[in-house]
């Protein structure tokens, strides 16, 4: 096999490039990169310039040279979009968002403790934080009336139910405890419901 002629060594090397560049994207839509990849933009920025403003005689490579511009530009236009989205709080394509609200701390104050809210995301099972929250808050009230507490399984089980039917209509869910008449209640209803 023939050794690469230099413009098809540039070709691997833009190519290799324009992979790093969307891998770095891809790691900072994640969240997993604090800043975007500002430095491998512009490198390739730079190489896709030198090349296009050269004079390229044979046709094949031009063609490739032109699949790779056309590439990186559609790439850019979707970077643009991504950022767009972040920017307006949108979900950005093919990157699971977490919703994240921060709460003054006035209001944090007035926050019922009996209120446990849950993600239409959130992760449902017994060894879950929020499930053992809940688990923990409801068998405190059930105590104070004398109550059985409920299995952490069938809790579970529970908010699994009716996370997954409000996430269908794309909603958190707030559960609530309640006692009446020396009953424990708990409830389930759109965390954005008062």
């Amino acid at each position: 096999m023939p050794p690469p002629s230099e413009f098809e060594a540039q070709m691997h090397h833009l190519e290799a490039e324009i992979r790093r560049l969307e891998t770095e994207y891809n790691t900072f839509f994640a969240g997993r990169l604090k800043r975007p990849p500002v430095e491998t933009k512009n490198r390739v920025a730079a190489l896709i310039k030198r090349h296009d403003n050269s004079y390229i005689r044979n046709t094949g490579d031009r063609f490739r040279f032109e699949s790779l511009q056309n590439r990186y530009f559609k790439f850019l236009e979707l970077v643009e979009r991504q950022m767009t989205n972040r920017e307006l709080g949108r979900p950005t394509l093919g990157v699971p968002q977490r919703v994240t609200t921060t709460v003054p701390k006035a209001e944090q104050a007035k926050q019922d403790p009996n209120v446990i809210r849950f993600a239409k995301d959130a992760k449902t099972g017994q060894d879950s934080d929020t499930v053992k929250q809940l688990y923990e808050r409801l068998a405190e009230e059930k105590k104070k009336t004398g109550e059985a507490p409920v299995a952490i399984d069938r809790l579970a089980a529970l908010v699994k139910a009716q996370v997954d039917k409000f996430a269908k209509e794309g909603k958190d869910v707030a559960f609530k405890i309640a006692t009446k008449d020396g009953k424990v209640t708990l409830t389930a209803k759109p965390a954005d419901e008062k």
